[in-house]
């Protein structure tokens, strides 16, 4: 092969010294320097094959896979975000739901109490009313009874200076039941 690489230069040089000597237009063609020009070109299209366009091809191949994944990548952030901003959708509307409920159930809570409260109090309000009323008419039955003692005594007191004498049991009991009898103690009591 050597050989023959040397025979292809040597054919070359001759075809050109030739070539120059015949001192030719550039568009006359000139078979041996076609030859050379061909032989050239197989040579440099034979070691790009082999050495370049491999690698170059892994390259173009490298490439469009990065790309195709960075296009793949970028449609599932898209999807992704696309379900992100669904999830937080539905979320937000959860949270206004939920808080709707909890604050109705508040209100409703918050009435409750408020009437709860308001019949606690309206029940303390008439336990004590009914306790003042009886402490009332315990006080009134006092006073009435203490009145009925202070009448008789001075009923006593004022017979016992009329008729200036003591009067026995039997006397004064006659005398206070005629008194009571006379004396209206509810007029009395309300006068006072």
């Amino acid at each position: 092969m050597r050989d023959q690489l040397l025979q292809a230069i040597l054919f070359a040089q001759e075809t050109t010294t030739t070539a120059e000597e015949d001192e030719g237009s550039l568009i006359d063609v000139v078979p041996g320097l076609m030859v050379w020009t061909i032989l050239t070109f197989l040579i440099v299209l034979w070691a790009l094959r082999r050495f370049a366009f491999g690698r170059i091809q892994r390259m173009i191949d490298q490439r469009r896979d990065r790309i195709r994944e960075a296009l793949d990548e970028a449609d599932k952030a898209r999807e992704e975000a696309r379900e992100l901003r669904e999830l937080v959708k539905k979320e937000r509307e959860e949270a206004l739901a939920d808080r709707e409920r909890i604050l109705d159930e508040s209100r409703r809570q918050a009435q409750r109490q408020l009437d709860q409260a308001r019949d606690a109090a309206d029940s303390d309000l008439r336990e004590r009313l009914e306790k003042n009323r009886e402490e009332l008419e315990a006080e009134n039955a006092r006073l009435r009874e203490q009145i009925r003692r202070d009448v008789v005594e001075l009923t006593l007191l004022a017979s016992e200076k009329v008729t200036g004498k003591v009067l026995d049991e039997e006397d004064q009991r006659r005398l206070i039941d005629e008194t009571i009898a006379e004396v209206d103690v509810k007029q009395i009591a309300s006068e006072n």
